[in-house]
């Protein structure tokens, strides 16, 4: 019996330094955060969404308890692409870049890990006109009683793509501008996350200027905050 529990112990204490071994190097949101561009980052985190598989590499919205990531470009297998369905956790390794101001991870690698997270939505209407807004890019957040405006001098609700040259046909992105507090944003339906079959598609072509909504998405960055939006209702 002796020998069986002392058996036992080897045993925990060499899955323990597995367990320690495998985290390795695995950084924090902060310590992302904090981390130089170009530097080579790892990351555990979770898939929220997918916004395109093409060429065996795909671009993934993620996020962890402290924080989100915005993975762009990872190379995948389709098999794969198809497992990492919302809440799926994931290691990644890869590093750090900035494009116009949005931070995300290129030329990764990843594997999948045990575990589930979806993350709620925050609510960071307050945050739109601070300079805290930045602390959430990528994470889901919603946005509360937003007024929709013209999005060009002839009084447009939204634009398919941002000078209004696409089409509903054509699978453009959808621009629209909302206020809030005399401040206006412009925010994005981006197609490949949610193309023109999808609801939220159909609620920004129906908008009429004037409508006070909410809207949830996820915080991504294009010389300044454009949030990609993922769903759109009447204000509660």
């Amino acid at each position: 019996m002796k020998k069986f529990l002392s058996l036992l112990l080897v045993l925990c204490v060499l899955l323990s330094l597995a367990v320690l071994s495998s985290a390795e190097g695995v950084m924090t949101h902060e310590e992302y955060a904090a981390a130089e561009l170009d530097a080579e980052v790892t990351v555990e985190t979770y898939v929220q969404a997918k916004q395109a598989w093409w060429e065996n590499k795909a671009t993934i919205y993620t996020q962890a308890e402290d924080g989100a990531y915005f993975i762009y470009q990872l190379p995948c297998s389709e098999e794969d692409y198809a497992k990492l369905v919302p809440g799926t956790k994931i290691q990644v390794t890869g590093y750090k870049a900035a494009w116009s101001g949005e931070v995300e991870i290129t030329d990764a690698s990843f594997q999948i890990l045990d575990g589930s997270f979806i993350a709620q939505p925050l609510d960071v209407t307050d945050l739109l006109d601070s300079e805290e807004l930045i602390n959430h890019q990528n994470e889901f957040v919603s946005f509360k009683g937003m007024t929709v405006e013209a999005s060009n001098e002839e009084g447009a609700a939204f634009l398919y793509n941002w000078d209004g040259s696409g089409t509903h046909e054509g699978n453009s992105d959808l621009y629209f501008k909302v206020s809030k507090d005399g401040k206006t944003y412009s925010f994005t339906v981006e197609s490949y996350l949610c193309d023109n079959t999808t609801d939220v598609y159909a609620a920004v072509e129906n908008l009429k200027v004037g409508d006070v909504i909410d809207m949830e998405g996820f915080l991504y960055w294009y010389e300044g905050a454009n949030p990609h939006i993922t769903s759109v209702s009447a204000a509660q």
